[in-house]
């Protein structure tokens, strides 16, 4: 049956229907990432950004086209995490203006208003990068665009031009690796284009399959009873106050045992849930000591993604933050950084960082998690430090859309640069700008590398790389690659500055401080006239990271 309009409803199916065939698939977009690092997060970024607009499309209170549009688009602006996940967001905030200035003009969503909101998508993404490069996810989109404008003034029926234009996506996704020698390399198309036509044909399916997506019914308003009762609740009779959840890897020939180990949490809190398979436990556990839950975890397996939560705290915050924040005078400047691992974010902490966000390779905060603790700074003016450079993007797009504080974003890349970052505001009491310069001088003299594991068989810059080799990082690129950590650490070492003053070794959540002061002295024995300095940095996924200076 022929297709010609799309109306609000249908609208609404599409934005959820692309973000559930994302959902599904993000594991495969995942693999397609290049580097075989443990850091495969297009797919899930992608996904985590298209699942906070399908949240604000899910829960918008009326079902008309601006309302769908613009819940759209500030659900994908604050949800976007990484690089992929903020090109996203920008295609959908461009899409979606146009939909609304079409629409409140009184037009429907025909295949003109359609291309014309794909067109504007891609110019907006575009602004928002600034060295756009062929064979990217901003090259899929493009020509999807280009395509959707020439179908548009061929046909009126939805049918027809959407299959065309998904056509003409994936023959574009394919010439992917002819564009980027590196995706060529590694056997794949790109990751975040595969991505945006998860997405595309998810939606698709609204108007072609004619599939029915249950739309949830939206809160009109609050319960203020609930609140009320919420308020008044006394956090004493919390039993247990600290939320904790981890996940541990078993270690080769552990003796786990589910439901022994369920008998212990049990015995030391509650709100218990352990899920497993043969590699990893997920763990959940409200309890008034948490490191007894850690440790007992350790006797079989490596700690991951931990996360402790005081929930006397928070019920308290919730009600209380923002009276003491208004009542008390902002200071001048404050501080975020992104950190991995209990130990660096204890370093930046101890270097003036007021907000700390755990996160780093393998989750990267959005933008809203960004922007909240850029407020829970409480001050006029706020250096962001990313140290990631697949969080800068959703820095950047913190920093555009806070209206009342005066957002810095230092394009730090490594926990090591936004370590020496930290260390040069010392004496500095006053000019932000002039802050701002000595940090940035302070980066450029740092040189780091870092070592993690291949999570599969590929092949970059001709070199064939087996699942399962340790991995050494100079600046993001794989310089060493071999299966014994010990000669990855000794040659990584070898091909840094030479030159080198200060040698800092923050050693990883899966390296004991014995191993870690043995690395140490081959690290001393390398560089003879440097001061060598050992940190325990408990980072997930990278084994050492090492700064030069």
């Amino acid at each position: 049956m022929e297709v010609r309009k799309i109306d609000a409803a249908q609208l609404q199916a599409m934005f959820i229907a692309g973000a559930q065939l994302l959902d599904e698939k993000k594991q495969m977009v995942n693999e397609m990432n290049v580097f075989p690092v443990p850091d495969g997060d297009t797919g899930t970024n992608m996904s985590l950004t298209i699942l906070a607009a399908a949240k604000e499309v899910e829960a918008a209170t009326k079902v008309d086209y601006s309302s769908i549009a613009k819940a759209a688009a500030t659900g994908s602006l604050r949800g976007a995490r990484g690089n992929s996940g903020v090109i996203l967001s920008q295609l959908i905030r461009g899409f979606s203006k146009s939909i609304t200035e079409a629409t409140e003009n009184g037009e429907e969503i025909d295949t003109v208003v359609l291309a014309n909101a794909f067109q504007k998508g891609v110019d907006t993404a575009y602004k928002a990068v600034m060295k756009p490069k062929e064979g990217t996810i901003l090259t899929v989109a493009r020509e999807i665009a280009i395509k959707a404008l020439e179908m548009s003034l061929e046909t009126a029926d939805m049918n027809v031009f959407i299959e065309s234009v998904l056509q003409h996506g994936y023959e574009t996704l394919n010439k992917t690796p002819d564009m980027l020698p590196v995706l060529k390399e590694a056997g794949v198309v790109d990751a975040g284009g595969q991505g945006l036509l998860c997405i595309l044909e998810g939606a698709a399916r609204v108007i072609i399959e004619n599939l029915q997506i249950e739309i949830k019914k939206p809160t009109v308003a609050p319960n203020e009873a609930a609140f009320a009762a919420l308020k008044n609740f006394n956090t004493e009779d919390i039993t247990f106050g600290y939320c904790t959840e981890f996940i541990a890897t078993k270690n080769q020939g552990s003796k786990y045992e589910e439901e022994s180990f369920k008998a212990y949490l049990e015995s030391i809190g509650d709100s218990i849930v352990v899920v497993s398979d043969e590699e990893y436990v997920k763990v959940h556990v409200h309890t008034d000591n948490p490191g007894l839950a850690l440790q007992k975890a350790l006797e079989f397996g490596a700690l991951h993604n931990l996360k402790i939560e005081n929930m006397r705290e928070q019920h308290s915050s919730i009600f209380n933050e923002g009276e003491e924040a208004s009542s008390e005078p902002k200071k001048d400047l404050g501080f975020v950084s992104i950190a991995a691992g209990s130990g660096i974010a204890d370093i930046m902490k101890s270097l003036g960082v007021d907000q700390v966000i755990e996160g780093g390779q393998t989750m990267n905060p959005s933008t809203e998690d960004i922007l909240k603790a850029v407020k829970a700074c409480h001050a006029e003016k706020v250096v962001v430090l990313p140290n990631n450079k697949n969080i800068i993007l959703a820095a950047e797009q913190a920093a555009a859309i806070d209206e009342e504080t005066k957002v810095f974003v230092l394009p730090t890349t490594t926990m090591p640069q936004g370590i020496a970052a930290m260390i040069a505001k010392d004496g500095h009491d006053g000019d932000v700008e002039e802050l701002m310069e000595d940090m940035k001088e302070a980066v450029s003299g740092v040189q780091t590398a870092q070592i993690t594991i291949a999570v599969r068989d590929t092949t970059l810059e001709g070199e064939n790389i087996i699942d399962g080799e340790y991995l050494g990082m100079l600046e993001g690129r794989i310089v060493v690659h071999h299966k014994d950590l010990k000669v990855t650490f000794n040659e990584l070492l070898k091909k840094m500055k030479e030159d080198a003053e200060v040698i800092t070794v923050y050693y990883g959540e899966e390296i004991t401080e014995e191993m870690a002061k043995d690395y140490q002295k081959d690290a001393e024995a390398i560089f003879e006239d440097a001061d060598v300095e050992l940190y325990h940095g408990n980072q997930p996924v990278y084994y050492f990271m090492i700064s030069a200076e």
